[in-house]
């Protein structure tokens, strides 16, 4: 398996010859708003994505599915939207799977509990997207675990805090490569969204045998954590080396 990550949270994972672009947040630098009622109050996206417009192309065009984790606009952004041709497989959790046909899509499938499609096994798994009543209001959101024969495993865990939900996820399916959703994102009121520094460190107790990858910083005006503080906070508790923190662009190699 190998994956280029992109962006915020939209990468692409290349597996068994098929192409999976994740969650696509596909416009220019300052182009949507800032996220309201948080800190940092500057446009989004914070930085451009790592390569031209020919880039953007040939990456649409070696496409062959997108899995889109949940439907907030820095998962799946107008962009993405205008740009991914509407007969593309799209693969969601069940609450969105109106919303995208919707917007014209014609060949979407929710994964409920799980979808096989050539090859590879997609299940769903749960999270939460902060706590209390903001957690509330920002649901539904889902990982989702993605196995074919002779690959490592991947769970993509999506926009979520340590939980319940992803410990159960970790336990039941003991996945190879781990991609969290870090950056700590938040409002001006409540606790934060998405994962902590000390979130990933409880992923990487919880399985000291996986591969995690830790992406969704410094891109989005609300995400506060940055690379380097994760990864100095990360080495504070004994665990330097076992989180990698990838450059936008970068492309990571997962053998099996």
């Amino acid at each position: 398996m190998k994956i280029q990550f992109i962006r915020h949270a939209t990468f692409v994972f290349e597996v068994a010859g098929l192409r999976v672009l994740v969650d696509p947040m596909l416009g220019d630098a300052g182009t949507a708003p800032a996220v309201p009622n948080t800190p940092n109050q500057r446009p989004n996206p914070l930085v451009d994505l790592p390569f031209g417009d020919d880039g953007l192309s040939d990456l649409i065009d070696s496409t062959d599915a997108v899995l889109v984790t949940h439907t907030h606009n820095d998962h799946w952004d107008g962009r993405a939207q205008e740009l991914v041709p509407k007969e593309t497989l799209v693969l969601c959790q069940p609450e969105d799977e109106a919303k995208i046909s919707g917007a014209g899509f014609t060949n979407v499938s929710a994964v409920d509990p799980g979808l096989a499609w050539k090859g590879l096994r997609f299940v769903r798994t749960g999270g939460r997207h902060g706590t209390g009543e903001i957690g509330a209001q920002m649901a539904p959101v889902s990982g989702f675990v993605i196995q074919t024969d002779g690959s490592p495993s991947l769970y993509v865990a999506g926009d979520t805090i340590w939980c319940d939900e992803v410990e159960e996820a970790l336990r039941a399916h003991r996945p190879d490569v781990i991609l969290v959703n870090a950056g700590a994102a938040r409002f001006l009121e409540g606790d934060p969204i998405t994962m902590t520094a000390e979130d990933v460190a409880r992923v990487c107790r919880a399985a000291p045998e996986a591969r995690v990858i830790a992406v969704h910083m410094e891109a989005i005006n609300h995400c506060l954590l940055t690379r380097p503080e994760l990864s100095q906070k990360l080495g504070e508790q004994g665990l330097s080396g076992r989180v990698e923190i990838p450059s936008d662009g970068e492309i990571l190699e997962l053998p099996a």
